[in-house]
Order: structure tokens, then C-alpha cells, then sequence
């Protein structure tokens, strides 16, 4: 009998420790990288320092040092590791959301620049609804991804939508005219807007990368951060555009509001 016991509460205690590690291994583990501190952490993984210093038993909350493991209190939260090969764009598109809502919930200072085994978080739903109020033809929809190829062709496609997007913020400024070919054709003391209109460019075909741009765009994705243009610090001396507020630099083209 006694024997039959013994079996029992070791099995039971094999039961305990295999769930222990299984829930162990299941728990998020965040190495820390030169440079972060705690609050950044905490920011990344929506909690909170005093929730990161009671899981990890830190008596000084400065006290951090780089290669530290730190336990990541779970909060219904999902996160997705960057892998080889990942963009950002693709990250969005295989979790259901937009680049936009992962911009608005990650600091990502370089939305086209992402490393290997960066923690993304995923929002719980998206953050940005479509725009219902634009409505564009087939002519219209055919100019607008003709203006993001001849400007963007050789950025990354998030370059891209970025700048579909300037373009609609510009028709939802005040500053500017309210429609798409208002927006590509104007022209401000004697110059175009968009040196594609004035070039030619504008009238060689869309690839169709930028006509995914165009719709990405139009969906309600703005890695743009709110810009209404865009320039190539490298292509202008422009002094007028190099002084406005950046809101974000994605590939060659420096965003603006």
C-alpha cells in the first residue's frame, strides 16, 4: 500500500513539474539590449514597471543591465518575434491588421527597418478604419498609382503607401485642394507639386506594387504618421520643405506635415 502511495504522489509531483515548465516555457522572456530601460520595456509590452520589477524581484528598478533576461508579466497581450525575411507590411497582413496600427502601438522609428528578433506587439483589433469618404474611379484609382510609381518605384513598399497616404492627407487638408487630380496637378508659384507631373513620368505606367500601395492607402493604412508631402534630401535644396516637422524617414523620402 504504502508502495502504491509513493507511486501516486510521484506522479503526481512529475505531473506538477512537467506544467510548471510547460507554463515556463509558454512565458515571455525579454533579453535586455544595450541602451533600454525598464520603462521602455514596459511600454513595449503594455505594463507596467512596478508589474516587470515584482515579476523579475528587482529591488532597484534602474538597476538593468544588457543581456538580462526579464520575465514578461502575461496580459492577454500578443506579441510576434520577428523572423529573417519579415517586413512590416507582411507582419500586418498575416495578423489581420495594418502597418498603421502596428506604427501606432510600436515605437519604430524606421517603420522600413526592422531586425530579427524584435518583439512586435499586435493590436487586439485594428486602429485605423478604412476611408469610407474617399471614392475614386477607374481613371482616377489609374493616376493615383501612376503618381506612387514615378515618385516611389525603387523605395520599399511601405515607402510607397506612405506616399499614397500623403497624397490623401493632402485632400483632407484645408491647405489643399480636395480632390485627387487637384492634389497631383497643383501648381504653387509656377511650380508642380510633384516633380513627376512636370518631368513626364507621371504618364509611364503603374507597377503593381504601387497599385497595391494605392489601395493599402485608401484601406486606411498612413506609415506617413499624418504627412501631407514628401522629398529625397539627396534631389533638393528646397529650404522651405527641409523646415517643416518630419513626422517620419522611411527608404530616401523624408515625411513631412
Amino acid at each position: 500500500m504504502k508502495n502504491i502511495k509513493k507511486k501516486i504522489i510521484a506522479t503526481v509531483a512529475l505531473i506538477l513539474i512537467f506544467n510548471l515548465s510547460a507554463s515556463a516555457a509558454a512565458a515571455t522572456v525579454h533579453t535586455i539590449q544595450p541602451g533600454e530601460t525598464l520603462w521602455r520595456i514596459a511600454q513595449t509590452y503594455r505594463t507596467t514597471v512596478a508589474d516587470l520589477a515584482a515579476a523579475n524581484k528587482l529591488k532597484n528598478v534602474n538597476l538593468i543591465f544588457a543581456g538580462q533576461r526579464l520575465n514578461i508579466p502575461e496580459r492577454g497581450n500578443t506579441f510576434y518575434t520577428v523572423r529573417r525575411g519579415d517586413t512590416l507590411w507582411r507582419i500586418a497582413q498575416n495578423h489581420g491588421t495594418t502597418l498603421t496600427a502596428l506604427l501606432v502601438i510600436n515605437i519604430i522609428p524606421r517603420p522600413d527597418y526592422i531586425e530579427v528578433g524584435q518583439v512586435i506587439r499586435i493590436p487586439e483589433g485594428s486602429t485605423v478604419t478604412a476611408r469610407s469618404s474617399a471614392s475614386f474611379s477607374t481613371g482616377e484609382l489609374d493616376l493615383f498609382a501612376r503618381l506612387v510609381h514615378s515618385e516611389a518605384s525603387g523605395e520599399p513598399f511601405i515607402g510607397q503607401v506612405a506616399v499614397a497616404a500623403s497624397v490623401l492627407n493632402r485632400m483632407g487638408s484645408p491647405l489643399y485642394p480636395n480632390t485627387l487630380s487637384g492634389v497631383i496637378y497643383q501648381v504653387v508659384s509656377g511650380h508642380y507639386q510633384y516633380s513627376p507631373v512636370r518631368d513626364g513620368r507621371i504618364n509611364l505606367p503603374a507597377g503593381d506594387s504601387a497599385r497595391r500601395a494605392v489601395r493599402e492607402a485608401i484601406g486606411g493604412s498612413d506609415p506617413s504618421l499624418g504627412a501631407t508631402g514628401f522629398y529625397n534630401p539627396r534631389k533638393t535644396s528646397n529650404q522651405w520643405v527641409r523646415n517643416q516637422p518630419v513626422t517620419t524617414v522611411i527608404g530616401n523620402h523624408v515625411f513631412f506635415r
